[in-house]
């Protein structure tokens, strides 16, 4: 088997002498097509390998710490951020989740109990997805916690 390089695109052939080398050859070309095809799927927002790429949205949620302020994290990262994730599909990119663990210092109190990631292509996209979402989102948030979180929509830039 070999390639051709042709406008930054592989193509596969194969060399074969012998018929009892072509079903080696199939299914080496079959092998090539699947990881091809893999390779050109699109990210989704459960894909570990997700890499923000410039001029895309990143919606931020900090849940900012404070007295007698609550978080189940258990319940934010296995019922919200997953029905956030349904909702706002086929739209959004990507979700995470921070878990604050400490401030400046490794011994001192963390500024944000928690802070959610959520990544758009546009910001019409996260307009398009939230608005017929958003009351369903933001009714579930005693669900999790007592705080008001506070939200940030950034450009990435780099």
């Amino acid at each position: 088997m070999g390639y051709h390089k042709i406008n930054s695109t592989f193509v596969f052939y194969i060399k074969s002498t012998h018929h009892s080398n072509m079903k080696t050859n199939i299914l080496l070309l079959l092998l090539v097509i699947s990881i091809f095809v893999t390779g050109c799927q699109q990210t989704t927002s459960n894909d570990e390998t997700f890499i923000p790429k410039k001029g895309m949205i990143k919606v931020t949620i900090l849940y900012p710490n404070d007295n007698w302020k609550t978080f189940d994290m258990d319940y934010y990262t296995n019922k919200h951020m997953p029905m956030v994730d349904s909702l706002l599909s086929p739209f959004i990119r990507h979700v995470a989740i921070d878990k604050g663990v400490a401030g400046g210092i490794s011994d001192t109190a963390t500024p944000y109990l928690a802070i959610g990631y959520l990544y758009f292509d546009t910001i019409a996209d996260y307009e398009s997805a939230f608005g017929p979402h958003g009351e369903k989102i933001r009714t579930d948030i005693p669900n999790y916690t007592n705080i008001r979180p506070v939200v940030q929509i950034s450009e990435i830039i780099q």
